[in-house]
């Protein structure tokens, strides 16, 4: 393996300057940098990270935990974690919390003992709904910063990286009320219990409410046994209902089906608003309209926001807010 020290030799400069060279010095001049970089890539050199670390104190690693990737946001946000990890010369190493508090205790536990320079996480919902996040709070009294997204804890002083979730819901319901003139609106809902469920369903209620109407919410409390798609038909069936705004990834889509299974006509009898991404809408027929979110969008933002408060000795802790946008297509009109 081609070393620091044959690279100087080869080029008849000091190692410092080759190492400089390397890592953009300004102390540098452009000509010296781009000999250094040639030659290291003509002969494959590739940085020692183990003695880097001996020297800085740095791993250059992220933690990033999760509370599962099968929902297809969490998978988009750890791939915007990717792209700018790599962008900075950061690694990271992805643990799933599968929303359990003992499996997320165990994974801070388990990188913070000098594996990684810092974690992204958004808590697990057992960590949310029990209220227990004693573990993060000992993981920034040992001086490892931490930063939370979408689902975040506001008692914890931290960076945090969330969508606006009361305002993006807020305003899809006014665009069902004075666009489409929907007075039945129902919102269903199988995170009520977590941080982003009651900012979304606050920002329901109010739109509803401030056009004097009555809030319906059809609760599905993301138990194993419940049975959505039944819950959801007979709500339908029995109720008078002439819009959908689902404020998670699946329900929305399940709606749709429902409805059609009921022989209503979408967006005619009934539009359908979900959350999601891009790609949500090819998952339906018709084309579900969504709040995008903008995931790869916020796990960019995280991870550089992390870097900075790596990078800086007085960081100021920030929570950037990251705009979501209402996207129509064929389940409204």
């Amino acid at each position: 393996m081609t070393t620091l020290k044959e690279l100087a030799a080869l080029l008849n400069i000091s190692v410092s300057t080759v190492s400089k060279a390397l890592n953009d010095s300004h102390e540098i001049s452009e000509k010296t940098r781009i000999r250094v970089k040639e030659l290291a890539t003509k002969l494959n050199y590739k940085p020692n990270r183990i003695a880097q670390q001996l020297k800085t104190n740095k791993s250059k690693t992220i933690g990033v935990i999760l509370p599962t990737v099968t929902n297809p946001f969490f998978a988009e946000v750890l791939h915007g974690i990717e792209r700018t990890a790599t962008d900075n010369d950061y690694d990271i190493i992805v643990c799933l919390s599968n929303e359990n508090y003992t499996k997320e205790k165990k994974s801070l536990e388990l990188l913070s003992n000098g594996s990684v320079d810092g974690f992204i996480i958004a808590v697990a919902r057992e960590s949310q709904v029990k209220k227990q996040t004693e573990h993060i709070d000992a993981i920034l009294k040992s001086k490892i910063p931490v930063l939370m997204f979408d689902r975040v804890v506001n008692e914890i002083n931290c960076d945090k990286v969330v969508v606006d979730d009361f305002q993006s819901v807020y305003e899809a319901t006014e665009y069902l009320i004075k666009k489409e003139n929907r007075k039945n609106i129902l919102l269903v809902s199988n995170i009520e219990e977590l941080s982003v469920g009651k900012l979304r369903i606050k920002g329901y209620s109010k739109a509803v409410q401030a056009h004097d109407l009555k809030p319906e919410i059809l609760k599905l409390d993301n138990a194993i046994d419940v049975d959505i798609e039944k819950r959801i038909y007979n709500y339908l069936k029995n109720n008078k209902i002439d819009a959908i705004l689902s404020i998670d990834h699946i329900t929305g889509i399940v709606a749709i089906n429902m409805a059609k299974k009921l022989g209503k006509d979408i967006p005619k009898d009934l539009s359908v608003v979900g959350f999601g991404y891009e790609h949500t809408q090819l998952l339906s027929s018709p084309k579900i309209s969504i709040i995008h979110q903008k995931a790869h969008k916020i796990g960019e933002m995280s991870m550089k926001l992390l870097v900075d408060s790596i990078k800086e000795e007085d960081h100021e802790l920030k929570t950037i807010i990251v705009p979501s946008e209402l996207k129509l297509s064929e389940s409204s009109k």
